[in-house]
This record gives C-alpha cells, sequence and structure tokens, in this order.
C-alpha cells in the first residue's frame, strides 16, 4: 500500500529537520525497513511536509515501531521541529491524505 501523510514544521525549524534527516541512524533505517516499508520520502514546502511511503500495512509499521528505542529517540528529536507528534495508535493510522486521483501503471487515469 502506498500512503501519503501531511506534517509541518514549526516555524524557523526547516534546517535543523533538514539536517537531521541527512543523518538518520542506519539503525533506525534498518528498523523502519523491518517494520515494513520498503520507500519513504518526504518533501517540503516551506514549513508543510508530505511523506510518502509504500509498506504492506501503515498500522503495522506503526505498531512495530511506536516502542521501539532507536524510534522513540528519533521522534523525541524530530518532535522538537515538529508542531504537533506523530500518532503512533489507530487514529494516526486513519490520518494518511485521502487520494484524488491517480495515474494507474497502465497509463490509464483510475475512474
Amino acid at each position: 500500500m502506498r500512503i501519503a501523510l501531511h506534517t509541518k514544521l514549526k516555524p524557523g525549524a526547516e534546517a535543523a529537520y533538514e539536517a537531521a534527516h541527512r543523518a538518520v541512524p542506519a539503525e533506525l533505517v534498518a528498523a523502519i525497513k523491518e517494520a515494513g516499508a520498503t520507500s519513504w520520502t518526504i518533501w517540503r514546502s516551506g514549513t508543510d511536509l508530505f511523506h510518502v511511503i509504500d509498506c504492506a500495512a501503515y498500522d503495522l509499521l506503526l505498531g512495530r515501531l511506536a516502542g521501539l528505542p532507536v524510534n522513540v529517540a528519533w521522534q523525541s528529536r524530530i518532535n522538537e521541529y515538529l508542531e504537533g507528534t506523530h500518532d503512533y495508535s489507530a487514529t494516526g493510522a486513519d490520518a494518511a491524505l485521502p487520494v484524488v486521483w491517480e495515474l494507474n501503471p497502465a497509463g490509464d487515469a483510475d475512474e
């Protein structure tokens, strides 16, 4: 499954947030992959962050990452830059942006 998320940075945190992501711990990357993510991309426009995650099931991904010490430490660090914290509950798993339109692999618009 592919999901998209929208999060917001605190004003002025852009450079620090990007610097942190230039040094994501290898242990965290391994944990994210082991939890079921096959790719995760983050785009930034001003203070708006847009994430696209490919995984088997987003709720399972969150459940597997929620209590891992490496993820807890990372979230603590990253939350300094965000306007809100990431919700690892079932409610957070439902926070994905709704799909409005998609070009399907065959090249035709989904109807």
